[in-house]
């Protein structure tokens, strides 16, 4: 059975889904067997492979109409598939708030394709809701990507101490922090240095959950979505290739 991870930060514009791609992309071009998990109703993990419209997704199969094989389709990356999304998922977060165990359905929708897979990668919307705590009752891990800004590092810090510890008791008891990984960040900035130093400073007790590889801001990056292709596939020589590549290594060797 592979890792499922979860990407999550209540704050959106952090750089959750452009982490979750490109980490997926290089971990499959190492020859791993990854799936893409698109949890978020906007879509934008989908339209960032190039898959913008889908007659089935996650939303079919989380409310059993579908099986997760209907709904799973091939990338632009060898060896890496996705479950769409779209707009429909959006009225999950009204039918699941009175549907009993409301946060295990995606953990079910994913039972059955788990050993098929060596990383399930899930990109959650950008709250603290009911798709995202099936996000974080569905994995075994959950990463953070940081955005080197203090209102992100605020937002950042309230659900780390607070939502993640709350599931760990009492609806995932084996979720655990696969790290912290800083996105966005700008050399020429003095913020973007003291967000990283203030970061290092609260988890000094236990810097392991920092990861090292560091995500500068790359025009590519922001270019790579609207060609429907991960970093790799669309400028595999610019520094935000270099970086995600770091980052998916890093990924590997602890989750």
């Amino acid at each position: 059975m592979g890792q499922t991870v979860v990407f999550a930060n209540q704050k959106g514009g952090v750089g959750k889904t452009t982490s979750t791609v490109n980490i997926g992309a290089f971990i499959a071009a190492a020859g791993r067997r990854v799936l893409l998990v698109d949890f978020d109703p906007q879509g934008n993990l989908s339209s960032s492979v190039g898959i913008r419209k889908s007659k089935v997704g996650v939303y079919d199969v989380l409310i059993g109409q579908a099986s997760p094989a209907d709904a799973i389709v091939k990338t632009p990356q060898e060896n890496m598939e996705l479950l769409p999304s779209d707009l429909r998922l959006s009225g999950a977060t009204v039918e699941l708030v009175g549907a009993e165990g409301r946060e295990q359905y995606l953990k079910k929708a994913l039972s059955s394709i788990r050993d098929q897979y060596d990383y399930i990668l899930i990109d959650c919307p950008p709250s603290l809701g009911v798709l995202t705590i099936n996000g974080f009752v569905a994995a075994q891990s959950v990463i953070v990507p940081l955005q080197c800004e203090f209102f992100a590092l605020e937002g950042f810090l309230n659900m780390l101490f607070q939502t993640i510890k709350r599931i760990q008791k009492s609806l995932n008891t084996r979720l655990t922090v696969g790290g912290i990984m800083f996105t966005m960040y700008d050399s020429r900035t003095r913020l973007s240095q003291e967000v990283i130093q203030q970061v290092k400073g609260a988890f000094k007790a236990h810097p392991e959950l920092l990861f090292k590889t560091v995500i500068p801001r790359n025009i590519r990056l922001s270019e790579a979505p609207s060609h429907g292709l991960p970093i790799n596939l669309y400028d595999p020589n610019c520094v935000g290739a270099r970086s995600y590549a770091a980052l998916a290594d890093e990924v590997m060797k602890r989750v």
